[in-house]
């Protein structure tokens, strides 16, 4: 893919031009991370941002896939020490604010006025957090399966899990064979609360893959993901009067049916939930898949912007 390091404007609009090869973003944010930003899709589109959950997971083609890339931009950043984003698996100078700003920052990047929002689970949550952040910057939401980060949904996945909540300490500051250990169990639990049969890391270079993902999972989830203890509802009021979509899998071990339900409430009126039957955690189960294509192919289109007056922010220190 080719490569763009500079804030520069963006190209001229190719009228229904589609490009699957894609372009390759780097850009550093601050604090010695560099964020991979991919962009694929039409850059005439209808731009839509494709946040991954975790925190930490990374992005994958299969959350592009459910776009069509002849009517939307699709732009799929890797978070801090997340994916391809480097360092992987750092956590210092990795906390929720920095995400945030990083969406700000780009946004200006890319010369983005409005976006749609798309993410599932965690990615779900920062995304109801950037419209609470930037009210301007945001044209709609499609969350799927989101995770309100409460004290008592921490506290349920791991029970869940069968993991005790000790184990997010392995990886800050655990011996290397301990955090391989505690990464290879979590992988365990998480696949079969996704309602997969668990399959172990293939190789080393998977499982050093994992520890890095855990690493930051476990650094937000110890810090409560420096929200409220009531966690992602208490930060709705601030999210614009913008249609939401909800798309909650009813049979969900890993963000319950209950946390939908109350999103909606909070998000109010502009909040549709729809509960879809047979799918869990799992996105590309074949109702899931069906229901995110579906909503991408008639959500609402707000306008689109080429670019912004205002100067790009600051990356945080």
């Amino acid at each position: 893919m080719p490569t763009s390091n500079e804030s520069v404007a963006r190209p001229a609009p190719r009228e229904g031009a589609a490009a699957a090869a894609g372009i390759v973003h780097r850009l550093p944010v601050g604090g010695g991370h560099v964020l991979h930003v991919e962009e694929h899709g039409n850059p005439a589109g209808l731009p839509a941002l494709v946040l991954h959950g975790g925190p930490g997971s990374g992005s994958s083609p299969l959350q592009r896939s459910f776009f069509d890339p002849a009517r939307y931009c699709i732009l799929c950043p890797d978070q801090r020490g997340a994916g391809q984003s480097t360092p992987r698996g750092r956590i210092e100078d990795n906390t929720l604010a920095h995400l945030l700003a990083d969406l700000r920052l780009l946004r200006q990047h890319l010369r983005i006025g409005r976006w749609l929002v798309v993410g599932g689970s965690w990615g779900a949550t920062l995304a109801v957090l950037h419209a609470a952040d930037q009210p301007e910057a945001v044209s709609g939401l499609l969350l799927r399966n989101p995770f309100l980060a409460r004290a008592a949904d921490i506290g349920a996945f791991f029970a869940a899990a069968g993991l005790p909540e000790s184990i997010v300490h392995v990886f800050a500051t655990g011996p290397v064979a301990a955090q391989r250990a505690a990464a290879a169990r979590w992988w365990d639990a998480e696949q079969r609360l996704e309602g997969r049969d668990p399959v172990p890391p293939a190789d080393a270079a998977s499982l050093a893959r994992l520890v890095d993902r855990y690493r930051v999972q476990s650094h937000y989830l110890r810090h409560g993901c420096w929200l409220p203890s009531e966690g992602l509802p208490a930060c709705c009021e601030q999210v614009p009067a913008i249609p939401v979509v909800i798309l909650q899998g009813e049979d969900d071990a890993i963000c319950p049916p209950e946390g939908a339900q109350v999103l909606q409430r909070a998000l109010g009126a502009r909040a549709t939930l729809r509960l879809v039957p047979g799918a869990g955690h799992d996105p590309s189960h074949p109702a899931m898949a069906a229901a995110m294509r579906e909503a991408l192919r008639t959500f609402p289109s707000g306008p689109l912007t080429a670019g912004l007056a205002e100067p790009p922010p600051a990356a945080l220190p």
